[in-house]
């Protein structure tokens, strides 16, 4: 992990001596971070104890040290890039795009142009501005680089505010299109495992019973082929890569997904589409439903497993 040069340490005294991890931390970091942030790094690695990443119930021992390395982020975008973008619809409240596999939703390391957010910005002179960093404007939640398919942008404040409550009380509908290896027997199957980052490589998501978060998908059978299945995945709660993980829990890998599933010489990236998209507007309270159709390659990847 790349780490800023400020960098924190704290020496654990003898009356904080079997406390735990994150009640110390907020303790001597509480007026840099919330509750909510400490946890994040915690579960990032980038607070450590003695340089190791650990679980934020670990006892801390007289002596021991905490370790405080910010990641550095990306600088914010100067301008946006005449990127062209499939706009599925627009008015003064939001945005939805249809993205296209292989771009990135917001600018980071390795990644500071040819972005989503960077093609946004270029279409749009109004963005909101309460992302997470300030390098994202407008994005209320995302899909990962290699999943296509539909997404919603807020182009003010107060949209992205009512948005992103929304998707934290699970109200957003979506719907997603997945093929993967084997024959799954049942119509329909359900994942309730709870997910967290792994320990030894933050990058990868795991199931975790331990201290996991909660993770629910819904899987329906849309049709079974010789030796893989193509399934609609209807997540409940919207954890980091939890389709993948889910399915790769239930044995049932992704088509061309070469972190948590396997590889395919018909497709080039994970065969996961975002194909639906349902919420409330958040000005005139309509429900809405946005769908994007499937895309060329794993439209490839079916045709060439039927024959």
């Amino acid at each position: 992990m790349d780490m800023a040069q400020d960098q924190s340490c704290f020496t654990v005294p003898l009356e904080e001596s079997g406390v735990r991890f994150d009640v110390y931390c907020a303790k001597v970091l509480q007026k840099s971070f919330s509750r909510t942030k400490i946890k994040t790094l915690i579960e990032l690695g980038s607070i450590r104890l003695n340089d190791k990443a650990v679980k934020s119930h670990a006892k801390i021992s007289t002596g021991d040290v905490v370790t405080v390395a910010m990641p550095e982020e990306a600088p914010v975008p100067e301008r946006g890039e005449a990127i062209a973008i499939s706009v599925l619809y627009e008015d003064r409240d939001l945005i939805v795009v249809d993205k296209p596999a292989g771009m990135v939703v917001h600018p980071g390391c390795g990644n500071l142009n040819g972005t989503l957010v960077n093609a946004l910005i270029y279409h749009s002179s109004s963005l909101s501005s309460i992302g997470d960093e300030q390098n994202r404007p407008g994005i209320v939640h995302r899909l990962d680089k290699d999943t296509s398919g539909v997404l919603v942008v807020a182009k003010n404040d107060s949209a992205h505010r009512i948005l992103a409550e929304q998707f934290k009380t699970h109200e957003v509908k979506r719907a997603y299109w997945v093929i993967v290896k084997g024959i799954v027997q049942h119509d329909e199957m359900r994942s309730e495992e709870p997910l967290g980052r792994s320990l030894v490589n933050r990058k990868v998501v795991v199931i975790r019973h331990d201290d996991g978060k909660e993770s629910v998908t819904n899987f329906r059978v849309i049709e079974r082929f010789k030796k893989t299945t193509f399934l609609e995945a209807r997540p409940e709660t919207g954890r980091t890569h939890q389709i993948r993980v889910h399915l790769k829990g239930l044995g049932y890998p992704v088509l061309g997904d070469l972190t948590y599933g396997v590889a395919s010489p018909f497709i080039s990236r994970q065969a996961l589409h975002a194909r639906e998209l349902g919420f409330r507007h958040p000005t005139s309270g309509k429900n809405l439903l946005f769908c994007s159709e499937l895309p060329k390659d794993m439209i490839h990847l079916l045709e060439s497993i039927k024959k």
